[in-house]
């Protein structure tokens, strides 16, 4: 198609396509755009006219995109944002910025990374609002894409691509003991924790995996607990002499809350990298470069102390 005839076509249909992807909904839409749900309607009639192609399926009240319009939304992305950030203004002020960030994160995460930088986020912008969603790792690249995700803090389990990613650090692992458990003032060799009963925790990074494969010559220790939270585990942590793998920084905190033994892994394991994820479209939003600009500043710092207290490098 020739520049002129492009020229002749309204680009905004692209724009209500996008958001019609993204809201799931012409109602939504409509309210979005600042029109009524008839003009959205007509908006949506016009759309399917000028790309020759339904686009929508409905599914009770929800619009299910047809692959033609997933591949336009995503095609779009990058070009609209670009179009965004030039007619939007330079600068970008923490302190009177409104915006609403959804961060996927999983519960390692959420429980030690964000809260060590929570405090700062809202002290540098005391306007904005977060809201934090379950990262599920075989859709992240949905979740940031049409499910309205600003970024995702977790360890990658697969091919990220197209998303962009940058390293917060390095995590490693640790387990916990009961101060009554028998080796609770003795050293943790391999042979005790592959025959004292375990408690898996569900963490979401794949750290069982990472733990499996580092132990694949032995035999597997024996679990007798799996639940998706710790408070379960130390529910029982006094009444038997458990043994509870999770990350480093989690098992310290847990320590000093509820007056746990730390003991480092009795075999070799290799920290693995945490990273802070988003997609393309977010690339040169200013809000959110000060955000992931924050976010990398206080979980780096965190993650480097625990490393250099543990002593993981």
């Amino acid at each position: 198609m020739e520049l002129e005839e492009v020229y002749r076509r309204d680009l905004n249909l692209l724009v209500a396509l996008k958001v019609l992807v993204e809201e799931g909904s012409v109602r939504r839409s409509a309210i979005r755009l600042n029109l009524s749900q008839s003009a959205m309607s007509r908006v949506l009639g016009r759309l399917r006219e000028l790309l020759n192609d339904p686009l929508f399926i409905r599914q009770g009240q929800h619009l299910q995109p047809t692959q033609r319009a997933i591949e336009i939304s995503s095609a779009v992305n990058e070009p609209l944002e670009s179009l965004r950030m030039l007619l939007s203004p330079t600068h970008f002020d923490p302190k009177v910025c409104k915006q609403h960030f959804v961060i996927a994160t999983t519960d390692y995460a959420m429980q030690t990374i964000l809260p060590y930088a929570l405090p700062r986020i809202y002290e540098d912008a005391p306007n904005i609002s977060l809201e934090f969603s379950p990262l599920k790792h075989e859709q992240m690249l949905g979740q940031l894409t049409t499910e309205g995700v600003d970024m995702a803090i977790c360890r990658p389990t697969h091919n990220i691509e197209p998303l962009v990613h940058e390293k917060l650090g390095l995590v490693s692992v640790f387990c916990l003991l009961s101060t009554s458990h028998p080796l609770a003032d003795k050293a943790l060799t391999l042979t005790d924790y592959l025959t004292y009963p375990h408690a898996l925790i569900a963490i979401s990074d794949g750290v069982k995996a990472l733990i499996d494969s580092a132990l694949s010559d032995y035999q597997k220790p024996k679990t007798v607990l799996r639940a998706y939270h710790l408070e379960a585990a130390l529910a029982i942590v006094n009444t038997m002499p458990l043994i509870i793998t999770v990350p480093a920084d989690l098992a310290y905190l847990m320590a000093d809350k509820h007056d746990l033994v730390v003991k480092a892994l009795p075999f070799e394991f290799k920290p693995f990298e945490y990273s802070l994820i988003w997609h393309p479209r977010c690339e040169h939003s200013a809000a959110q470069i000060w955000l992931r600009n924050l976010l990398k500043e206080q979980c780096g710092k965190l993650i480097d102390k625990r490393v250099q207290e543990m002593e993981l490098l």
